[in-house]
């Protein structure tokens, strides 16, 4: 019967060993399937991602493709940065950008045609004025003499053509006559360079008769506005049979009124060299210091007195005329000037 009993333990005792040992090699089991299981998952995973990615890297590289297309120029500057997750906010505003440049290079034409007036109304236009100046001089010697000098201009605010065109004619005496053409170009706000020739034709006084030289000058020269709102012309000259001069004027308004007008002016002629035979001499040749008032009756019609002091240096000595002295005369004029 003991023997029965221990049987029976053992056989049961054997039996649960048996068990244990089964339980043990199934939790095995189902742990080495759960970690292979987690093994192809993480696979998986692995491949999914490496396929996600190469899909990424693909469609980075067709939106660059795309966008080298747009910009041929800029390929350098992509290619230098590395290709990450794409920013879709920077594409949208490169997609803005491309189409704002088709859309201003759409508008091109009409803003050209905007341009182009904008210029003409500011500058390019051809404008042209007249102005003509005459009147009739008596000098404290009771000598009197009738002076006229027009202008004529042609261009725009830049490029300009002047004739200027003098006669001074002086009682019992034939007229002098003068004529410059000049082109002149604009070089800063105030100020123009000019260059032309001038044409002149004086007379000279014998004892028996009075002859005519015409003498021909190359003029360089300023035109513009001084500070202190002075209209300055300043010209140099250089002519036939070795003439060098300059010749200086300016002038400045003082209004009084609206339409009575104060103009102070001073006109300078300086001679350097003169070898002509109605030459004069070198040195300050002549000088004007005056005053004009003038009344506007209109911008087109303005008359007005002139009063002032008047130095000449006289006649050089040459083989058609003798050596004079110099004058000094208190000049007076009324003269009417008128611009169209």
């Amino acid at each position: 019967m003991h023997i029965t009993k221990l049987f029976l333990k053992s056989v049961l005792s054997s039996a649960l060993l048996v068990a244990s040992f089964g339980i043990l090699a199934a939790d095995h089991q189902d742990h080495q399937d759960h970690q292979d299981h987690q093994d192809h998952q993480d696979h998986q995973d692995h491949q999914d991602h490496q396929d996600h990615q190469d899909h990424q890297d693909h469609q980075d590289h067709q939106d660059h493709q795309d966008h080298q297309d747009h910009h041929p120029s800029k390929t350098a500057v992509h290619h230098s940065a590395p290709i990450a997750v794409p920013d879709l906010r920077s594409h949208t505003q490169q997609a803005r950008s491309l189409s704002d440049q088709e859309s201003v290079g759409h508008e091109k034409p009409v803003g050209a045609t905007a341009e182009h007036d904008h210029r003409k109304e500011h500058g390019a236009q051809i404008y042209s004025q007249v102005i003509l100046d005459q009147k009739w001089q008596i000098n404290s010697a009771g000598n009197g003499a009738f002076k006229s000098e027009n202008e004529a201009r042609i261009g725009t605010d830049e490029n300009k053509v002047f004739l200027k065109l003098q006669a001074d004619k002086s009682e019992s005496s034939q007229a002098d006559y003068a004529a410059e053409i000049l082109y002149s170009r604009n070089i800063s706000d105030f100020w123009d360079v000019q260059t032309g020739l001038r044409y002149r034709q004086e007379n000279i006084s014998q004892h028996t008769a009075s002859l005519q030289n015409e003498r021909f000058d190359a003029v360089l020269g300023l035109h513009g506005l001084a500070p202190y709102f002075f209209e300055t012309n300043a010209y140099l000259y250089v002519g036939e049979d070795d003439f060098v001069g300059f010749k200086l004027e300016t002038e400045r308004d003082l209004l009084l009124t609206q339409k009575l007008i104060m103009q102070p002016f001073i006109e300078l002629d300086i001679i350097f060299n003169d070898q002509a035979a109605s030459a004069k001499k070198s040195g300050l040749s002549h000088a004007t210091l005056g005053l004009e008032t003038r009344y506007e009756i209109s911008k087109k019609v303005m008359p007005y007195l002139q009063v002032g002091y008047e130095y000449s240096k006289g006649n050089k000595q040459a083989v058609w005329q003798q050596a004079s002295g110099s004058d000094r005369v208190w000049i007076y004029a009324l003269g009417l000037k008128m611009m169209f």
